[in-house]
């Protein structure tokens, strides 16, 4: 965390991502389709070919018809050219069609780069027909502040709310263990509007159904609905127990409960990143954090106190999922998943950030938070007790302007600071959230990533796009 404004040359300074003075130039782009030579077809006798059978007979002599030239060719030389040109256009045809149909899967969906590829109707229809089950993975979601509760229809290719006429939490918690969190952990179903209104109509459940593993397959869809749509919490997050009263210019130091998703992620007891409590088995981090070591028996995750110097709760990792698109050279998909080899229990200074639901966009100038242990200048100490401070977050067009930072910031990514300077993570922070509220609950938004030095002016932070992720989080949840 940074407040100070000493400025020198702008160079790329937070350890572990750094970058390169300009983005490599794009790779030339490969042939998509075969390229078939063209093919001058030999001249082939025929029809439109006169041969002369005249000649000339002398008077009175007998006749021996001369032998016609030419007339006696071997055809299955043509036959057999004509045959391999027929073989070559079929060949090309079932190739372009394989590779259109199949492999990019033009009509349906794939499972996987270059998987198997499936009509739209058999997704989301409660058979897993992928090998990893990717068709049945993504078939609910959470929509909006109210958490409403979406279902995936295939045969209207949409996303629908789920109608509460006969829900119960048995219904409730079978799906939030199909979006990857535990039964023990689910916290109520309540009714939601609909935002917009359900134009298209519902989910409902058939009669006589029941909490199948899949309830997808347990659905149908209507146009009608008595009540109203579903409200899921799976698990009780984004509170904070003491959250910040007003509004800080620069960084200063966090009380305990601020910001109780907050992890240090230390090896040999020496702190290396920050991280966010998803739930009690996962902590969001930054791919780029792991890059040096990447096995998970080095890594201890601490947690439930503001002062490293006072923490002694930790938690040893089982597995560490990096973006398996993590561009190490531009900081595309910086993101990261610790699972943790034992569950967490939540307190008041323990407990989970809320993974941004869909329908929630965060605008231009929106006020966020970030928090870490990370060095109070560039190159600079490091505190012992978190620290915290406001920032804007800025659109795309302006983080990516000439003078700021020069189009290198992605689909993959936000930027967040102050564009004057003196407010920014730095060196220690990667990892750590980047945190919006509203309504009264906290959305993790961003992962610190990368940023040019630390607090200077026109360079503000840069962090990994949550939203962006949110698919890719909740199915590695999931594969548990």
């Amino acid at each position: 965390m940074n407040n100070n404004n000493q400025t020198i040359h702008p160079v790329y300074d937070n350890r572990g991502f750094q970058h390169e003075e300009e983005r490599p130039p794009p790779h030339n782009p490969q042939h998509l389709y075969p390229v078939i030579p063209q093919m001058t077809p030999n001249h082939i006798v025929g029809a439109s070919q006169v041969i002369s059978t005249h000649y000339t007979q002398t008077p009175g002599s007998p006749h021996f018809p001369q032998q016609k030239k030419g007339t006696r060719k071997c055809h299955w030389k043509y036959i057999l050219s004509a045959c391999l040109c027929v073989a070559v256009v079929l060949a090309v045809g079932a190739l372009l069609l394989w590779y259109f149909l199949f492999y990019r899967c033009l009509l349906g969906r794939s499972c996987g780069s270059g998987g198997k590829c499936l009509s739209l109707s058999r997704w989301c229809d409660g058979v897993r027909d992928c090998s990893r089950g990717e068709d049945e993975s993504q078939c609910f979601r959470l929509h909006g502040r109210s958490f409403m509760l979406e279902s995936y229809s295939a045969n209207h290719q949409a996303w629908m709310p789920v109608c509460a006429d006969s829900w119960n939490d048995n219904y409730g918690k079978t799906v939030c263990e199909q979006l990857g969190y535990n039964r023990q952990d689910y916290v109520s179903s309540t009714q939601a509007s609909p935002s917009p209104v359900a134009l298209n109509g519902y989910m409902k459940l058939k009669a006589g159904s029941y909490p199948a593993s899949l309830l997808q397959s347990q659905l149908t869809h209507s146009l009608y609905c008595s009540t109203r749509a579903v409200g899921l919490q799976c698990i009780g997050c984004g509170r904070s127990s003491a959250g910040p009263s007003s509004r800080i210019v620069g960084g200063t130091e966090a009380v305990n409960g601020a910001w109780p998703w907050q992890v240090s992620l230390q090896i040999n007891f020496r702190h290396v990143c920050g991280g966010s409590i998803i739930n009690p088995y996962w902590v969001l981090s930054a791919a780029h954090c792991f890059e040096r070591y990447q096995s998970p028996g080095v890594w201890r995750v601490f947690y439930g106190d503001v002062r490293l110097s006072r923490m002694t709760s930790r938690r040893e990792v089982d597995k560490i999922i990096r973006h398996e698109d993590y561009d190490p050279q531009t900081n595309d998909n910086d993101v990261a998943l610790v699972k943790l080899r034992t569950p967490l229990t939540f307190t008041e200074t323990v407990r989970p950030v809320c993974l941004p639901s869909a329908g929630i966009y965060i605008s231009a100038g929106s006020q966020a938070w970030i928090t870490g242990w990370g060095t109070l200048r560039s190159s600079g100490p490091t505190p012992d007790i978190l620290n915290q401070a406001q920032v804007t977050i800025y659109s795309r067009d302006t983080c990516n302007a000439g003078h700021v930072l020069n189009g290198k910031v992605t689909e993959t990514m936000l930027c967040a600071g102050s564009l004057q300077g003196g407010i920014d993570t730095c060196q220690g922070d990667s990892g750590g959230p980047l945190v919006v509220k509203t309504r009264g609950v906290w959305w993790l938004v961003g992962d610190t990533s990368w940023g040019i030095g630390c607090a200077l002016k026109n360079k503000p932070g840069v962090y990994g796009n949550v939203t962006y992720f949110i698919d890719w989080i909740y199915e590695e949840m999931q594969s548990k």
